[in-house]
């Protein structure tokens, strides 16, 4: 008798918020923003940050790294609470540094939301808009600032930003950081920075660099690392197709209509291309916007909170909005274009399948992203499937313009095939025939010039020094009669006699 098959161990339940020693008041704002249960990141990263250590938080995006080093913060920070308002009393003691506006934005964002129950300060600033805002409430005292590298230092330097009393210092998305030059800048940073003081480093990938920039300024600093680095996640489906480049917009409609996608994030590579782009998909009768670094920080925060309130179906950026962005239930990411570096490919596909839920990318790949797609290969060590995709016939085409060069290249290609098959590939067709006066000259074999070229010279030189014409010069020997003489310059100046 075969025995039975032993039933698998049921799978734990993901840890909850309400078992972290965090405040009452806390764990309120994170019930009112509708969490229960902790993300694998959160639930390792959060006791050990609480312990006082310093943390290299490695997990793919999209699992909850904000509120891994946000919660602990404002745990740590309770300790300062207090209700006087005088600026000294509210002095920076966390410090939060992003890459980007938008992720700034974001984070601050959960700052608030988090600690909408306290009386901690919290404030952002970033680049590109007027600095006297945000001078303003530096001023009257924040325990928590949030910002990008290039305008704290703004602030530092006019002596408005202090951070000689920071406790919490938090690096996001620093592999970003490093990518877009910021490395002087973080250095400078830091180094106004006390030396006593708890560092999280958190990033979805981890490189040479960022590892070296840890050992720098992180001590003895604890490891999370909740999936291999550079993964992608599970809940992602990804699918990939062979396109050209003309028929990528039609692909991209197409998809939208099969998949019953209501919204999704189309990323391409350069930032006029994003421009062009939202533009057709406008003329296509889909409400677009776009997204990249040539516009204000205004116009692309206004376009991203559209986008989340489902006023925008299509949301065409660069990478800019590659890291960080949270977007809810978003139901799928197109690559336009196959990024240049393979890691932002990560970074794209993590904005949907988010926090559990399931999400689409599909990457268009043209005959020129042949390396491009390797490089993701080796990176994320998996076999890439590239299917065909086939579009209706009866889509409209521009017809090819006939140019200059073709014109000098006379007949079609089927015309010069067929007479290069008849033995006569040479010879022009007879509508194109030309008639070629014949010229005897040309046609004898050469004959050196005899002893009639100096008597030719002579009369070349015109009229002699008495100012008598010269005598008619033989013809020269050899000469085609279809050459006319040179005329006598002194007669057409008028030097000859009646």
């Amino acid at each position: 008798m075969q025995e039975p098959t032993p039933n698998p161990e049921p799978t734990a339940p993901p840890p909850r918020f309400d078992t972290l020693p965090l405040d009452p008041k806390l764990l309120r704002a994170v019930a009112a923003s509708g969490y229960a249960s902790m993300t694998p990141i959160q639930a390792k990263a959060i006791p050990i940050v609480l312990a006082g250590r310093d943390v290299m938080g490695a997990a793919q995006t999209g699992t909850g790294k904000t509120a891994a080093f946000t919660l602990p913060l404002l745990q740590r920070m309770l300790a300062h609470e207090n209700t006087s308002m005088s600026p000294a009393r509210h002095p920076v003691r966390a410090l939060v540094l992003a890459p980007t506006r938008e992720l700034a934005d974001q984070v601050a964002a959960s700052v608030k939301k988090y600690a909408q129950q306290t009386l901690l300060r919290s404030a952002v600033v970033f680049g590109g808009v007027d600095m006297k805002p945000q001078t303003e409430e530096l001023r009257k005292g924040v325990e928590v600032l949030i910002a990008t590298p290039g305008r704290l230092l703004d602030h530092i330097e006019s002596k408005v930003a202090v951070l000689n009393q920071v406790e919490y210092v938090v690096l996001d998305e620093a592999d970003r950081m490093l990518d877009i030059g910021f490395l002087p800048d973080l250095q400078r940073i830091l180094s106004y920075l006390p030396k006593e003081r708890q560092t999280l480093l958190f990033s979805a990938t981890f490189s040479p660099e960022i590892k070296r920039l840890a050992s720098s300024y992180l001590q003895d600093p604890v490891t999370v690392e909740v999936a291999r680095p550079n993964a992608t996640a599970a809940t992602v489906e990804q699918r990939f197709y062979s396109v050209t480049d003309d028929d990528k917009r039609a692909v991209v409609r197409r998809l939208l209509r099969e998949r019953d996608l209501t919204q999704a994030l189309v990323f391409v590579n350069s930032k006029i291309g994003a421009a062009r782009l939202a533009r057709a998909f406008e003329r296509d009768g889909l409400k677009t916007q776009a997204l990249h670094g040539d516009k204000s920080p205004d116009e692309r925060l206004k376009a991203l909170a559209a986008f989340k309130r489902g006023e925008v179906e299509l949301l065409v950026a660069t990478d800019v909005a590659a890291r960080g962005l949270d977007i809810a239930d978003l139901p799928g990411v197109f690559n336009f274009d196959v990024p240049f570096n393979a890691e932002d490919y990560v970074h794209r596909i993590g904005r949907t399948g988010r926090a559990g839920a399931s999400g689409l990318a599909i990457t268009l790949v043209t005959r020129d992203d042949s390396r491009m797609i390797s490089e993701i290969e080796r990176l994320i060590k998996k076999k890439i499937e590239i299917e065909p995709i086939e579009l209706d016939d009866d889509r409209p085409r521009r017809p090819r313009r006939r140019s200059f060069d073709d014109e000098r290249e006379g007949p079609p290609a089927a015309e010069r095939s067929e007479r290069f098959e008849r033995g006569d590939a040479r010879r022009p067709p007879p509508s194109r025939a030309v008639a070629v006066p014949a010229d005897p000259f040309f046609d004898k074999p050469y004959e050196p010039v005899g002893s009639g070229s100096a008597a030719w010279e002579k009369s070349e030189k015109g009229a002699d020094k008495e100012g008598k014409a010269a005598p008619a010069a033989p013809a020269r020997p050899g000469l085609s009669p279809n050459i006319r003489p040179k005329k006598k310059v002194a007669s057409l100046l008028g030097g000859g006699r009646a």
